[in-house]
């Protein structure tokens, strides 16, 4: 029968749930029930109701991500080995140093791209103040002020005069 290539709000719901659940779209194309993704895709251009009901999903995805990260971090079972002698006798433990930086890897993979999907949720906060001495507000008197206004005018008048020819 092959892939699906003709649009229904049933595949269009199973593809926004794995979604929603954390599967790339990349890994949900793969099934020879969904479609390539080459099709999800030009659906997606087509159809605002299938865009809007995809972009919710992404959003949604941000938070299983998100829940995934904790679980990655929690989980500490395999942060240890047994070392073992030449008789392979269980001679103590040691860091399983591959699995630690495994697991920074995906936390970071995550966060990444949980930030990207919901950056105002999950994306790293950028605040720039403009501050006075000592942090303090930013002081101006009104005549320095129209000093700056001046400034301004005469600028913008020179360049006029330049534009023209004058």
């Amino acid at each position: 029968m092959g892939r699906p290539s003709t649009f229904t709000q049933k595949i269009a719901g199973v593809i926004c749930e794995k979604i929603a659940d954390g599967m790339s779209l990349r890994k949900i194309c793969e099934a020879e029930d969904m479609p390539n993704k080459s099709t999800v895709f030009d659906w997606l251009s087509k159809n605002q109701a299938f865009a809007d009901q995809y972009t919710r999903a992404r959003e949604v995805q941000a938070d299983s991500i998100f829940d995934e990260i904790l679980d990655i971090t929690d989980d500490a079972s395999n942060d240890w080995m047994e070392k073992h002698n030449d008789k392979g006798e269980n001679i103590g433990w040691q860091v399983n140093g591959e699995h630690i930086q495994r697991s920074r890897l995906r936390v970071d993979a995550r966060k990444w791209m949980a930030g990207k999907l919901r950056p105002k949720v999950y994306g790293d906060k950028i605040v720039n103040e403009l501050t006075g001495p000592d942090g303090g507000p930013v002081r101006i008197t009104n005549d320095e002020r129209a000093e700056k206004i001046q400034k301004i005018l005469d600028k913008a008048k020179s360049r006029g005069k330049q534009k023209s020819g004058n």
